[in-house]
């Protein structure tokens, strides 16, 4: 099946930087773009700001997205966006394991999981998972904390999950760059709409586009 003219879009941790560039780009796309956030206050005035829906959603709680996901029926194009960055040793106390793995894993393969059955009856859907560089074995996996443990799970559920989704649903991940949010510092050499851009390509792809590749500047890159 084709696109459909007004594809519905979840975006998760749309409220800023990279997440909230997807979403203005996808919206100017002509997408109906759902913006979910964890901060209902930051989340609802980035939504207003931008002309979009606003959601709830805090991927370390599943009700959250569950009742999210169930109000809507699904969502056309996911894009999995929201990470957390720790910076304690895997072997600390402190680590952010378990949170980098249920936000960047676990909440990401539950959201493609309720998503199921509206990509099938729709005959179409688009997969996008954030993912880095410091997630490719091919370029060290490196990176602070869990975070690039947790992203090589994220390339591993978008290689695998190719054989198992509807026919017509495509999934890819991206590595947005090093790029001016929070997370990646004032210093770095791209700006969130430059960071976007791979993406919101890939929310977007025609019928003739890939499907589970890991993507950076619409170019192919290891794993």
């Amino acid at each position: 099946m084709t696109r459909p003219l007004h594809p519905t879009a979840l975006v998760t941790g749309g409220n800023r930087g990279i997440g909230r560039a997807i979403v203005a780009g996808l919206k100017a796309k002509g997408c109906a773009v759902t913006l979910g956030a964890r901060s209902e206050e930051a989340g609802r005035r980035a939504a207003a700001e931008l002309g979009v829906a606003f959601a709830r959603i805090d991927l370390t709680e599943p009700d959250s997205y569950f009742e999210v996901l169930t109000r809507a029926g699904g969502f056309d194009i996911l894009v999995n966006n929201a990470g957390v960055l720790g910076h304690a040793s895997l072997l600390s106390r402190q680590s952010d394991f378990t949170e980098a793995m249920e936000v960047m894993v676990n909440a990401p393969l539950d959201l493609i999981r309720l998503n199921v059955p509206h990509w099938r009856a729709r005959g179409w859907g688009r997969i996008v998972n954030l993912s880095s560089g410091w997630g490719a074995h091919a370029e060290g996996l490196e990176g602070p904390g869990a975070y690039g443990v947790a992203k090589a799970s994220l390339n591993a559920l978008t290689r695998a999950l190719v054989r198992d989704l509807p026919d017509g649903v495509k999934i890819n991940a991206c590595c947005p760059g090093w790029v001016q949010t929070r997370m990646g510092g004032d210093s770095a050499p791209l700006s969130p709409d430059e960071g976007a851009e791979t993406a919101i390509w890939l929310a977007t792809l025609p019928e003739d586009g890939p499907t589970g590749g890991f993507f950076r500047n619409r170019a192919p890159i290891g794993w």
